[in-house]
């Protein structure tokens, strides 16, 4: 799921308070807190072999973003929000396939098998992406030390990838996972020109809208499925598509017009961890140390990128795609 605000609208509008106020610390701790469940509802969504009843991983996909589509869409009936010219679809389609189609398609098959801790890791390496596609295609620039974090991120993301509870042993389902981080980082940096027209919320449902015609291929398998599904994992599919891909979206949003973008992504670092703690919590999933070890060597690196990496007259593209700030789960 994607979030994006254009941060030098909000701090034009309002400049950060010195001190967080009640208000938009309930909303950070909101946010964060659906978006670190996400990890935990997938797992709890998809069918396994200790788990028959859940969704296939398309499937799951279509009902969340449904679910999502539908409430966003009431969302957009109250507040009469324009829809773009079709001029716009054309561009904004392609990119609802990369930003939301492959990126929780992707996301989906790869908690086939990676744990909920780890996946929201190796999803942190979508900053890290997101700088070298700058780097490539806006000839944007990093310090020595946006490299030196790069590699350092990249070092964590290969020990997640080859730790398993039974052993040191490559996990290709964390390509897929990597492959959602991609596919989110290309969604932040071929947006960009549609960021001066549209606000977060009408790019967020545009978006969403968008990528969810190209899972109704899923349409078929999910209507299967739907009679026979275990209660709890439509339930969690059903959370999904109300809480992490709508509500926090709205909250977050809020939180961006109280404070600067560059301030609130701090409080983004959270998320892996508090994943891990509510797979724990919910799914009883405990991830191998060695995991817990290659996602915070990961993390490290994303924070130094975030931190150290940029050259002050480039407009680096932080967890977002520029000043616009995305945050993906």
């Amino acid at each position: 799921m994607q979030v994006k605000v254009d941060a030098k609208q909000t701090e034009a509008i309002k400049p950060a308070p010195a001190t967080l106020d009640g208000r938009t610390l309930l909303f950070i701790l909101i946010t964060i807190v659906l978006w670190a469940s996400a990890f935990a509802a997938i797992r709890a969504g998809l069918a396994s072999s200790t788990h028959p009843g859940g969704y296939q991983p398309g499937s799951l996909a279509l009902l969340r973003f449904l679910t999502a589509s539908a409430a966003l869409a009431v969302y957009a009936a109250a507040s009469r929000m324009p829809l773009p010219p079709l001029r716009d679809w054309l561009r904004l389609l392609p990119l609802g396939f990369v930003g939301i189609t492959v990126y929780h398609v992707a996301l989906n098959y790869g908690e086939v098998s990676v744990p909920a801790g780890p996946a929201s890791f190796l999803i942190n390496a979508s900053p890290i992406f997101t700088a070298l596609l700058a780097t490539a295609l806006l000839g944007e620039r990093l310090k020595v030390w946006g490299w030196v974090g790069i590699i350092v991120s990249f070092i964590g993301v290969t020990i997640i990838s080859l730790s398993k509870a039974e052993g040191f042993r490559f996990d290709p389902n964390a390509l897929l996972i990597l492959l959602a981080a991609f596919s989110g980082s290309l969604y932040f940096v071929l947006q960009k020109p549609l960021l001066k027209k549209y606000t977060a919320l009408q790019m967020t449902s545009y978006g969403i809208w968008a990528g969810t015609l190209f899972m109704l291929v899923f349409l078929p398998e999910l209507l299967g499925r739907l009679p026979t599904a275990d209660p709890g994992a439509t339930a969690a599919g059903l959370y999904l598509g109300i809480f992490p891909a709508a509500l926090a979206y709205v909250t977050w949003t809020l939180v961006l017009a109280k404070l600067t973008a560059s301030r609130t992504v701090s409080f983004l670092y959270l998320v892996p961890p508090l994943a891990t703690l509510i797979a724990w919590l919910w799914l009883a999933e405990v991830p191998p140390l060695l995991a817990l070890l290659g996602g915070a060597v990961a993390l490290t690196g994303v924070i130094i990128v975030n931190t150290k990496g940029r050259l002050a007259s480039s407009p680096t593209l932080w967890l977002s795609g520029g000043d616009d700030q995305v945050w993906t789960v």
